[in-house]
């Protein structure tokens, strides 16, 4: 018999059948903390010692810190195998990559077909917002009767689901609602194309275009191609279903990997059924079930496995664990949100003086108005805490510098040069903003004409360091030469923090200095519009705790995690106004609170208030229906330590 290989050294039985099923469609069902990007990364390795080149092993997932992690363990094991034929496999890699960036990896490469310049420019969500409001306002409707977000987040779901503008309004009903969407949608793409540009659900709906479309393309991808993993597939919308499928159509080597008990984002397109219908779509799939999770302790699996036991819609699977039983479950039950919220941060004070590392506690909740209440708390009890809130990438003068760069390369992507054109104030008005666009220049005085010329010689100016500089050169000349740094050197905290954050664009930029030019800047720029919501976990504030949505937590584990207002009405949620939740919505909630649980290592708390203020109405509260899952073996009741009298006084009647 043959020695196992090293590299197939440290995993267990299920994992080891996952990594070695090479061939034909694979579809593992892998429980939280289950190991599966270990599984992914180590099946990839067993790809290329069987003799499949690197070039031709496709990876996807959903955000950039993912797709980043899954790259630095694939780097380390690639270089860490000796066994290798590293002169051959020293520069060549498998493309691991994000949905989005694989669409924007596929329209670089065929952009004259698709009718796109290389340098197209990509909208993030308020460069779309702000081109739906100029298209609400060219067709005569007010925006502030139709609020521009929501029929963003309208047209974003039905481009996710795979919807042109001309095949929505074929489908559309008489509805005044659809009928206004279809106007505006129209006008938005209007702008897109005049632009030139492309908004995160383009990239996706271009390319699925291409490749049905374009039998060549098509053909070319799916050769080049053969493996194709897929993670997180229980997220996928139908549009990313899709070009999954195509891109297998051909090797049938696809191996996708998921939990339907973490599907949490059906708001955003998310179809459940990609991955609960696997293996109608491959009768001849292989399913793996990988159980053992490495993350928590026992007591707080058997709460995970029973929570989760009640929705219908859902692959069987029983997560367990060799980590000791571990502590009980605490659960505490606050009078008001008052009580819940010192309560928590006083226990976290005292959980840092026992030895704890601030970084490794977490504090979830269901709805983002919970937050200010428990930061009170935090700041009363000076326990240092970050809430995950404003992305790096979406303040004014990042956005600002990118968009610079943007216009550099693309100048006619109106929304940045609107953007920066007065940034800093170069005296250009309105109405003289107005002209430009609409080819009136020449009417202009010649003062104002030498402005705007003098404006495009600085587009022109980066447009060369473009190609010709590193990155990290580009942004730290074009800070100084458009007067963005003095022009926020006025004195103040937030001038100060403001030029610490350009700056720290510069460092940022450093990382892609190695790339040959222009990929770098061109990959920097796609990187900072795909920024997911998880990539704003600032790294400086890693000795704090971290204050967050669950939603925003999936994906991320902690030593210690508080679970605040479990009551009826808000964790499962129930939005103002509504009446009864569909099954899928409920057992969504529950999945939710799955995903909450199993982010504890160590010690999971519980917590509800009887009495919460919700937009200034006082309301009695019952337990969340959650809780009755709750053994009362697991639970051990929780209370202020110490005897210590409350620091405050709670809602009376």
């Amino acid at each position: 018999m043959m020695d196992t290989p090293t590299y197939l050294h440290g995993l267990n039985e299920r994992q080891k059948e996952a990594v070695l099923q090479t061939e034909g469609a694979v579809l593992i069902v892998a429980g939280a903390g289950a190991g599966k990007t270990k599984t992914l990364t180590h099946r990839i390795l067993n790809l290329i010692h069987q003799g499949i080149a690197p070039s031709e092993i496709l990876a996807i997932t959903f955000t950039n810190k993912a797709a980043h992690e899954m790259r630095e363990r694939m780097e380390k094991l690639l270089q860490n195998d000796q066994t290798l034929n590293l002169p051959i496999y020293s520069t060549a890699r498998p493309l691991l990559s994000t949905f989005h960036s694989l669409g924007v990896y596929i329209l670089r490469e065929n952009a004259a077909i698709v009718g796109l310049s290389r340098n197209f420019t990509i909208f993030d969500k308020s460069d779309s917002k702000r081109a739906i409001k100029e298209a609400l306002e060219s067709c005569n409707i007010d925006p502030k009767q139709f609020d521009p977000g929501k029929l963003q987040n309208i047209i974003s779901r039905q481009k996710g689901d795979g919807v042109t503008p001309s095949s929505f309004k074929e489908k559309m009903g008489k509805e005044y609602l659809q009928s206004i969407v279809g106007r505006v949608w129209e006008a938005y793409e209007s702008i897109l194309k005049r632009e030139k540009s492309l908004d995160f659900d383009d990239l996706l709906l271009k390319t699925l275009s291409l490749l049905r479309e374009n039998d060549a393309v098509r053909a070319h991808y799916q050769d080049k191609w053969k493996y194709v993993h897929i993670d997180e597939y229980q997220d996928t919308n139908k549009v990313q279903y899709l070009i999954s499928k195509i891109l297998a159509e051909k090797s049938r080597n696809i191996c996708v990997v998921g939990d339907v008990d973490q599907n949490i984002y059906s708001w955003r397109g998310a179809d459940i059924q990609n991955m609960l219908s696997f293996e109608e779509d491959y009768p001849e799939a292989k399913v793996i079930l990988l159980e053992e999770n490495y993350r928590s302790s026992q007591n707080i699996l058997s709460l995970a496995n029973t929570v989760i036991k009640k929705n219908k819609f859902r692959k069987e699977k029983n997560l367990f664990t060799n980590n000791p039983v571990g502590e009980k479950i605490g659960l505490f039950e606050g009078y008001d949100e008052a009580d819940e919220a010192y309560f928590v941060a006083n226990k976290i004070k005292s959980l840092i003086s026992s030895g704890a590392k601030a970084e490794e506690i977490a504090i979830l909740y269901r709805a983002n108005f919970q937050s200010r209440i428990i930061e009170e708390a935090l700041l009363h009890y000076e326990v240092p805490y970050h809430v995950l809130g404003t992305r790096f990438y979406e303040r004014k003068e990042i956005k600002d510098a990118l968009s610079y760069i943007r216009a550099a390369l693309n100048p006619e992507s109106l929304s940045d040069i609107k953007r920066i054109i007065n940034v800093p104030v170069r005296g250009i008005g309105k109405v003289t903003i107005v002209k430009m666009f609409a080819g009136q220049e020449a009417a202009l005085p010649a003062a104002t004409r030498a402005k705007i010329q003098n404006f495009r010689n600085l587009l022109a100016e980066i447009a060369v360091n473009v190609s010709t500089k590193k990155p990290s050169e580009i942004f730290a000349e074009l800070i100084k030469k458009t007067g963005m740094e003095a022009s926020l050197e006025d004195g103040t905290d937030e001038g100060t923090e403001r030029i610490e954050n350009i700056k720290e664009l510069v460092t940022l930029a450093t990382k892609y200095d190695d790339m040959p030019l222009p990929t770098g800047i061109e990959k920097m720029l796609e990187e900072a519009a795909l920024a997911s919501d998880q990539d704003s976990l600032i790294k400086k504030q890693t000795n704090s705790v971290k204050v967050m949505t669950v939603h925003a937590a999936k994906g991320l584990e902690f030593d210690y995690v508080f679970i605040t207002g479990l009551e009826e009405n808000l964790f499962p949620h129930k939005r103002m106004g509504e009446t009864n939740k569909s099954e899928q919505d409920n057992e969504e909630e529950r999945r939710l609170f799955y995903v909450a649980i199993t982010r504890a290592r160590k010690k999971l708390f519980l917590c509800y208030a009887s009495i919460r203020m919700i937009f200034g109405s006082k309301q009695m509260n019952i337990p969340s229906e959650f809780l009755s899952d709750v053994d009362d073996s697991l639970v051990e009741q929780e209370a202020w330590q110490g005897g210590e009298e409350r620091p405050f006084k709670t809602i009376s009647f």
